[in-house]
């Protein structure tokens, strides 16, 4: 199983094999395509990254995030709206807030975080349909954290002003030390191109893929609904 995290120079994941605890590793994929080829198969897949696309956005925008930011308090910051199908396979910013105006009621913009994320959606949407949600779920590290803790946010941002905040970071490693995973997989050195936060995040996705294994993982919202292609929209803690 995988807990994947964007980052600039690809996906970063967590390797884990629940019938050897000491086989756990860090790897990047340049692709998304080629977690899904990876040998041995990756059986269950969380990834932070939007899955399942409106076609019109309502006022609360996808019912996912309305019920993670529910329980993230001055953490839901960190959960981005996601707009329109259309909007999201527009490249240009301006065109894609021109799409997401008229894709959404009430009309609204699109955030510049959430466009820069917008080729790793269109990746992973162009790959996904509705027999590959056995093995790949939508995460968010904050709901991870949140879930991981205790159902209690996490007091310290991991960045602050746009820059790594170092108390925050290694908030978030402590709690997922007393977890089981090992010190030397979560301090070691990221990979060019992939943060600190990236590498957590990640760890943090590979133990909701664990829940998600042991059926112990519940969707935000429960009665989520599906978009255009049918895939399911929610965020799984």
């Amino acid at each position: 199983m995988a807990g994947v995290d964007g980052c600039k120079a690809g996906w970063i994941a967590v390797l884990r094999n629940l019938n050897d605890p000491a086989g756990i590793t860090l790897k990047l994929f340049p692709r998304f395509s080629d977690l899904l080829s990876h040998i041995p198969i990756l059986k269950i897949i969380a990834v932070d990254m939007p899955i399942g696309l409106p076609d019109l956005l309502g006022p609360d925008g996808r019912g996912a995030e309305k019920a993670a930011r529910k329980h993230l308090g001055m953490r839901q910051s960190s959960v981005f709206s996601v707009p329109s199908r259309a909007s999201v396979y527009e490249v240009d910013y301006w065109a894609a807030c021109e799409t997401s105006l008229k894709s959404s009621e009430p009309p609204r913009k699109v955030s510049k975080q959430c466009f820069y994320l917008f080729p790793k959606i269109r990746e992973i949407d162009g790959l996904m349909s509705p027999s590959l949600e056995d093995r790949i779920y939508e995460v968010h590290p904050e709901l991870a954290f949140w879930r991981l803790n205790g159902e209690r946010e996490i007091d310290l941002p991991k960045k602050v002003k746009g820059r790594a905040n170092p108390d925050g970071l290694d908030q978030r490693r402590d709690l997922l030390l007393t977890k089981g995973l090992p010190r030397e997989l979560l301090d070691q050195k990221p990979p060019k191109g992939c943060g600190r936060d990236d590498l957590l995040d990640a760890a943090a996705n590979s133990l909701i893929a664990e829940r998600i294994h042991f059926g112990n993982a519940t969707p935000f919202p429960q009665d989520y609904q599906r978009d255009g292609k049918g895939l399911r929209m929610a965020i799984w803690a």
